[in-house]
């Protein structure tokens, strides 16, 4: 699924059957609603996975300061962009298979 805002990405994730989404990648600039207030919409929902499916922020700030927001936010991970497919199928196993947060 690819949503083009992150009100749309609420949508979609809410939508979805429990458990549909293996992972949620967020970008956080985006229009109509960024990435923290979008990842908080979804982890404030009343749905079984919300608060465990792991959500992994997308930026090209990458400073420490944006990395500990991230963090404190509920996020699983930071993805700096630009990245490489390995580095985003590395952190996907990560977060996904180890449960871990990623940075």
């Amino acid at each position: 699924e690819c949503a083009e805002n992150g009100r749309r990405g609420v949508e979609l994730f809410s939508a979805s059957p429990v458990g549909g989404f293996d992972a949620v990648l967020m970008d956080l600039r985006m229009p109509v609603m960024d990435g923290y207030a979008a990842e908080a919409a979804i982890r404030a929902l009343p749905r079984a996975d919300a608060k465990s499916v792991p959500i992994i922020a997308m930026s090209a700030d990458a400073y420490e300061d944006v990395l500990k927001k991230c963090a404190d936010a509920g996020f699983n991970g930071h993805i700096p962009k630009p990245f490489s497919a390995k580095e985003l199928f590395d952190t996907l196993t990560r977060v996904i298979d180890g449960g871990g947060e990623t940075r």
